[in-house]
């Protein structure tokens, strides 16, 4: 591999920072609308980003329009430190959130779709800026990069490399074998799911403006909120968070079986090893979460469950536990009930599933489900080996043989994840926080889930933590989003050289 082109880095990461700034544009209405001050904040935000969209893109003509894998890593990275440092600029010109450490930290946290905050006052912010906050969500929970690679053929620039370097997962599944069709379909999904959970929530009871942010939110797997308590403002109204419920079971699906689901082939969405884990691991563990609460709870279950009477407590305890459970899974990062103020044991079974994830090719962070099903698959083979030294005996998903190198890839994977999680909890404690307070805000900020334990309990903000320690947590927050390898690569010397 040559040299790298960097004009058509440089020109990628400039229609990156246009769209960006077109974004801001339409959260110039809101501001407007409300008669807020923070409203040329946003608009100047918009221009500044704009104008350093169009100086990259018309100062770096390629010679060449072809992007290598190289070419690809650093337009990833690269794209969503742009969207970040760029996407911050709203706050600070506003003065909304006058603090650069901070700005960039809810930034970064919106557009990896963290959902972590160092918001105290949600409510007190301007409109405007809350929409601009839940639109980071919006943008960076299908990824900024795959709606340019729809617009790439355009400007004559194949986006394969790209794709594979941003899809979510081990895996990139395709709809249409043009990678740009693949795009258009997944983002009209992503766009129909949206605007469908907005009109559910607005009959729900939702305000307008409350509707289109929980929808951007949820569709994301972002969990910012417009409430300071997040939805569990909402528990007066079971159907608000039934409607959310279900709309963050689509978010952590993988977008293909989504597709087919729309498409009237339901068959092939329950023969997906991974969708069948992923939707009955979470009614079995909802349901054990559920009969804790109901029969061994203690009487702190009162501050989060909110009918007395014994068939409300039964509903309340299933639908808050459903609720908490998908939200933690998908990475959602919502809030209806503090688990932690729950049974030792439930607050345990969260932090376990911290480490699972949603599913590959959707919009949540984390491990994965199809990793773990993979890694236990493997592993069971291992203890067959044992018995059967010269067996060859592959390890099967989904009914097909997967290669030794997918296997090595994504135990490699685990490894080095749970290394950076390890590491990360020692040296978050450097930086001020308690040992379980280290362990959650590491495991919550690079899996991308939001709520953690500790000082950053679902009921707690982020705000507290030393600069350092933001700055930490917004780097997990980035190579978690863009599933480690993307990002770490650019950190190894043969990267870098020329072959």
């Amino acid at each position: 591999m040559g040299s790298l082109n960097t004009k058509i880095i440089f020109r990628f990461l400039g229609i990156t920072a246009i769209l960006n700034g077109l974004f801001m544009f339409l959260a110039f209405p809101f501001s407007v609308f409300h008669d807020e001050a923070a409203k040329w904040g946003i608009l100047n935000a918009g221009f500044v980003t704009e104008i350093i969209g169009m100086l990259l893109f018309f100062f770096n003509k390629p010679k060449s329009t072809i992007i290598q894998k190289k070419e690809g890593y650093l337009i990833v990275t690269l794209g969503w430190l742009t969207l970040s440092f760029t996407g911050m600029l709203p706050y600070l010109f506003s003065e909304t959130i006058p603090n650069v450490t901070d700005a960039f930290f809810e930034t970064i946290s919106g557009y990896s779709t963290t959902g972590s905050s160092i918001l105290n006052d949600i409510e007190a912010m301007p409109k405007g800026i809350l929409f601009w906050r839940s639109a980071t969500h919006w943008i960076g929970g299908m990824g900024i990069i795959v709606l340019t690679i729809a617009i790439l053929p355009l400007l004559g620039i194949g986006g394969m490399q790209l794709f594979m370097a941003e899809a979510p997962g081990p895996s990139a599944d395709k709809l249409h074998p043009r990678i740009t069709d693949t795009a258009k379909r997944l983002y009209l999904i992503y766009v129909i799911l949206t605007l469908v959970q907005f009109l559910l929530l607005k009959v729900a009871g939702m305000t307008w403006f409350d509707a289109i942010n929980h929808a951007m939110a949820t569709m994301s797997t972002g969990g910012f909120s417009t409430k300071n308590s997040s939805v569990a403002f909402y528990n007066n109204m079971p159907f608000v968070q039934y409607i959310i419920i279900f709309f963050m079971l689509i978010a952590g699906s993988n977008f293909v079986l989504t597709y087919f689901a729309l498409k009237g082939k339901f068959k092939k969405v329950f023969e997906s090893e991974e969708f069948k884990y992923y939707f009955f691991g979470t009614l079995i563990v909802s349901a054990v979460i559920a009969f804790i609460i109901i029969f061994y709870q203690d009487p702190n279950l009162q501050t989060t469950i909110d009918h007395p009477m014994i068939y409300g407590k039964v509903e309340s305890a299933i639908r808050h536990s459903l609720f908490m459970v998908l939200s933690v899974v998908t990475t959602t990062g919502f809030v209806s009930a503090d688990f932690t103020m729950w049974h030792f044991f439930i607050t345990g079974i969260f932090f376990a599933l911290f480490f699972t994830g949603g599913s590959a090719g959707s919009t949540s962070g984390g491990i994965k489900i199809v990793r773990h099903i993979i890694m236990l698959k493997n592993s069971f083979l291992e203890f067959k080996k044992a018995l059967h030294p010269n067996a060859i005996i592959p390890v099967r998903h989904d009914g097909k043989a997967v290669s030794h190198n997918i296997v090595f890839n994504i135990l490699s994977f685990f490894i080095i994840y749970m290394l950076i999680f390890i590491m990360s909890s020692v040296i978050l404690t450097l930086f001020g926080l308690d040992f379980m307070s280290a362990l959650g805000a590491a495991a919550s900020s690079l899996g991308n889930i939001g709520p953690a334990i500790g000082s950053v309990s679902p009921v707690n903000s982020f705000a507290h933590l030393s600069d350092a320690a933001k700055w930490f947590c917004s780097f997990l927050m980035l190579i978690g989003r863009l599933e480690l390898f993307t990002v770490l690569i650019l950190f190894t010397p043969f990267f870098w050289r020329k072959n």
